[in-house]
């Protein structure tokens, strides 16, 4: 596990952060993107400046070895807040992430996929949620006005049986529709101090479970198509959600059954045969 630690007392963090100027840290981990992250950031840029908030956008690159250097070099001259983190022998989009925040002071974090499957036009929308009061603000498939776009209905519905396991980790009052997003900004102050889990790829599901949110806001989108590239989902990927899981089950006191465990594993393998169909 990976503690995110802005060096603020935890339990002051709240008082002390809102004394700071507000500043937005937005995350984008990449592995073999090469091809979208141009195209990405000339939209992230344009979307970023109507936030009218301080920003830096941190990319951090799995060593992808695929020229992704070379093209940051080139953005970073132009606009010194952008700027590339390549890690060595790591893997794992949360920890990505993790690494990436803690390179960060700002005083609120966000995360979006490099694929263009996230549009950057939705930036604002969720920096105005956050502007509004809420410490949690997700690009949201499942909220009203939310689609999947083109998923075939199989997958749909693999989709929500995964959903429908996370409920009992979640919290009463601040669940979200769709706890699988790659796609939100939070509060720093609502998690640091709190050692996030670095392996795997749903950190926004473990924010739900342990942070410290009063308020979540949903702001739908069409989630869209891959821009370049192919995706990285796997049997790795399963796994570690099936981990993150299990280890969110007892932390809130509760050990699924054998026969949820099994239920949840086949889940899981059905999504991913859904993946690459």
């Amino acid at each position: 596990m990976q503690t995110l630690d802005a060096g603020l007392p935890a339990r002051n963090s709240r008082q002390s952060a809102s004394a700071r100027p507000a500043k937005l840290a937005l995350v984008i981990p990449t592995l073999h993107e090469a091809g979208n992250i141009l195209p990405l950031l000339v939209r992230v840029r344009a979307a970023l400046a109507r936030c009218n908030v301080p920003h830096e956008v941190i990319v951090v690159d799995d060593d992808s070895g695929d020229g992704i250097e070379a093209i940051l070099a080139g953005v970073a001259a132009e606009d010194s807040r952008i700027r590339l983190i390549v890690r060595h022998g790591e893997r794992g989009l949360a920890g990505a992430v993790l690494r990436g925040w803690a390179e960060s002071d700002a005083t609120h974090l966000g995360v979006m996929d490099a694929d263009l499957q996230h549009p950057p036009e939705l930036l604002p929308s969720l920096w105005a949620a956050i502007q509004a009061g809420a410490d949690l603000a997700v690009g949201s498939r499942y909220a009203s006005g939310g689609s999947l776009g083109g998923w075939k209905a199989s997958r749909h519905l693999i989709s929500r049986i995964a959903i429908w396991m996370t409920l009992p980790v979640q919290r009463s009052g601040i669940r979200a529709r769709d706890p699988m997003s790659g796609f939100f900004m939070v509060r720093r102050a609502c998690i640091d101090g709190i050692a996030l889990q670095a392996a795997g790829f749903k950190i926004l599901l473990e924010i739900l479970a342990r942070a410290d949110l009063r308020s979540v806001v949903e702001v739908p989108f069409t989630f869209g198509r891959r821009y370049a590239g192919a995706s990285k989902a796997g049997p790795r990927t399963a796994f570690d959600y099936l981990l993150l899981l299990l280890r969110l089950y007892r932390q809130k006191g509760r050990t699924p059954s054998p026969a949820e465990r099994e239920q949840a594993r086949a889940v899981l393998e059905e999504r991913q045969e859904a993946v690459h169909h």
